[in-house]
């Protein structure tokens, strides 16, 4: 096991920090908060869009699998599709200057593309146990392998629609754990540090940082956030959105959305095109 760190607290940066600001921090530590990441407005709009169909879902996991069940959380409820339920989401978040600043420099260099993975709001509730340490870069097991020397597959920004406190759930990180030489080793609570949040502010992290949902031990706080992570376009994401989002709402997202989604063709480096049909972009075939 990785010898144990000092607790510390997590770096946070103003939203107008410059990105380079901002992917040093992350190199360095492997996360970071970004404060007040969306603003009052954005919020409210947004928690008033997801609140109905968040309200319609029963806490839990269906999943076959009990570890899968234990991780997904009994008290949780995870609301996707988000581009769907929510115009501020699929508008304003998806459009954040900030987010394609940061996959900008992160992926175009090393793979030349990107798109997002999964998109989900995700409220745990009262009496929640802690979620297990992971990385996101799991979902792709050959690049555990790889360790730190491989290529960043994953960035995942999880905002704070409520309070983050140590007590209501808050996110626990383990600062320094996307350098570490064993990828295989997630680390312990006792490494881990919460995001402690305000509302509207964000905590950006690497697919190669070990973390997981904090223990809600409130009897009445339900902790909601939303994430969504981002990572190359030679990778299979998580939800398969031309699938699930109408093409009427996709003909009213910008080009890059439209890509980040999965309605356009990727092109990856040294790649001539993915995603394609009869070798021409999606985007084309589909009139978009």
């Amino acid at each position: 096991m990785t010898a144990q760190k000092q607790p510390q607290t997590l770096s946070s940066v103003a939203v107008g920090t410059p990105a380079d600001e901002i992917l040093e921090l992350l190199t360095r530590d492997g996360s970071l908060i970004v404060k007040d990441f969306l603003t009052q407005k954005q919020m409210c709009r947004f928690n008033s869009e997801i609140v109905p169909p968040l309200q319609a879902l029963h806490p839990g996991s269906t999943h076959e699998n009990d570890v899968v069940a234990a991780f997904h959380g009994s008290n949780t409820k995870r609301l996707t599709n988000l581009v769907t339920h929510s115009a501020t989401f699929r508008n304003e978040i998806l459009e954040h200057r900030l987010v394609h600043e940061i996959c900008d420099r992160i992926f175009l260099p090393e793979s030349g593309t990107y798109w997002m993975t999964t998109a989900q709001v995700i409220e745990i509730g009262p009496h929640s146990q802690a979620q297990m340490l992971h990385r996101d870069l799991e979902n792709w097991f050959p690049f555990v392998a790889m360790g730190p020397r491989g290529p960043e597959v994953a960035v995942n920004f999880l905002i704070a629609l409520t309070d983050f406190t140590e007590e209501n759930g808050a996110t626990r990180v383990i600062p320094g754990s996307n350098h570490w030489g064993d990828f295989e080793d997630r680390g312990t609570p006792g490494q881990t540090i919460p995001a402690v949040m305000n509302a509207g502010d964000a905590l950006l992290f690497s697919g190669k940082t070990a973390h997981g949902g904090g223990a809600n031990r409130t009897s009445d706080e339900y902790r909601r956030a939303v994430a969504f992570a981002l990572n190359p376009g030679f990778l299979t994401g998580e939800e398969a959105y031309p699938f699930l989002i109408d093409m009427e709402v996709a003909r009213t997202l910008s080009p890059r959305v439209q890509r980040m989604l999965g309605f356009r063709s990727q092109y990856p480096t040294g790649s001539p095109g993915l995603w394609q049909v009869d070798y021409a972009d999606l985007g084309d075939y589909l009139d978009l």
